[in-house]
């Protein structure tokens, strides 16, 4: 009974826009599948979406401050199952980002983000009053290193840029004084145009071939419309066939760039192109206020508590889902270079999709106690 009465205290809002992502993605995927042939995926992501619910529920109703009572542990597994990856992981597109256990295979870098929030949910917290000022921020900002470097390594650049950002807005969030970020925020723009400018001239050797391609191909698309631009003009054009609303769920045949297989990577990287060929500009409209609505009222519910550990839970996943999702958007778009990262939710992909609900169970644990507390 108890129980009961406390998921009445839970969000609808939160649950409702997250259950609609999920079927967005899940009936994107089931297209995919049967263009494929391949049905196992469409069950995989059932079953997932299936399991992630139930963790949602279910870490909604534990101590947030039980778990995160285990902080070193958690660090600990991120660094030791990123460093297992170069020794027992499985390489697929060119990377080796993924571990198989007795059958089962996960992605470590998406296990990170969400072990990480909880980290420094309580590292902070534990520090902050014995290192005051910027020291524990520092310390904070040099913790995170060793993971979005491994990442990197994989290579994985763009989940080690989402990881990096998240640790950014969680130090924000934290307490660092706002003057701090505005100067480091200043000193990244020319930064960041330095960067376009050496990778441009070939003068980045720690960048690999692959990555630097891929951002030419991004400035110059014309120039390189039969290889690294190859999925992003085709991605574009399949968004932009769909018109106003769409060619249809299930919309597969030759007539379509899904139909005519096209479209690479279409379960996970440009599932947004699926989504734009079968549903539309309305569509495309539609997820984008859903993925904007999840991450929103994220940051609305850090804002509700005066805890700090709740604050950094909330926000954590609110920076993971808006930068990762816009991330994604940006690149099935041409927006942004091609990185090859998943869509939030809709994306195929079952590391992802238990992290994000796992995640998300953690938000709504932080909103059912300040409902139940006042």
């Amino acid at each position: 009974m108890k129980t009961v009465t406390k998921l009445t205290k839970s969000d609808p809002l939160l649950y409702g826009a997250v259950l609609m992502l999920n079927l967005v993605g899940l009936l994107s995927i089931r297209s995919i599948s049967d263009v494929s042939g391949n049905s196992s995926i469409f069950i995989k992501q059932i079953i997932g979406s299936v399991i992630g619910i139930l963790s949602m529920i279910g870490m909604s109703l534990i101590d947030l401050k039980k778990i995160t009572h285990y902080y070193r542990i958690f660090y600990l597994m991120v660094i030791v199952s990123l460093a297992a990856v170069p020794f027992f992981g499985i390489s697929g597109g060119g990377a080796r980002r993924w571990i198989s256990f007795h059958g089962l295979t996960f992605q470590p870098s998406e296990m990170a983000k969400i072990l990480l929030i909880l980290f420094y949910a309580e590292f902070i917290i534990v520090y902050v009053g014995k290192y005051a000022g910027l020291r524990v921020f520092l310390f904070s900002a040099i913790l995170g290193l060793p993971p979005v470097f491994m990442i990197l390594k994989e290579p994985d650049l763009s989940t080690a840029v989402v990881l990096f950002l998240i640790i950014c807005v969680i130090i924000f969030v934290a307490g660092l004084d706002g003057r701090i970020v505005a100067g480091i925020t200043a000193a990244a723009i020319p930064f960041v145009l330095l960067f376009v400018f050496l990778t441009v001239n070939g003068r980045l050797s720690f960048l690999g071939e692959y990555q630097r391609n891929r951002i030419l191909a991004w400035l110059h698309p014309e120039e390189y419309a039969s290889s690294t631009a190859y999925q992003t003009m085709n991605s574009m054009t399949a968004i932009g066939s769909g018109q106003l609303i769409g060619k249809g769920i299930g919309a597969s045949d030759s007539g379509t760039l899904l139909g005519t297989g096209f479209i690479s990577e279409s379960q996970t990287d440009f599932i947004f192109a699926v989504i734009g060929e079968q549903f539309g500009f309305l569509g495309c409209v539609v997820v984008i206020i859903l993925i904007t609505l999840v991450a929103v009222r994220c940051y609305q519910i850090a804002s509700m508590s005066s805890d700090l550990r709740d604050r950094i839970v909330a926000s954590g996943m609110a920076a993971w889902i808006g930068i990762q999702s816009y991330l994604n958007i940006g690149v099935a778009t041409g927006l942004l270079p091609n990185t090859g990262i998943p869509l939030p939710f809709v994306s195929y992909g079952l590391t992802s999709l238990l992290c994000l609900y796992m995640g998300l169970g953690f938000v709504q644990n932080v909103y059912m106690r300040n409902r139940l507390t006042h």
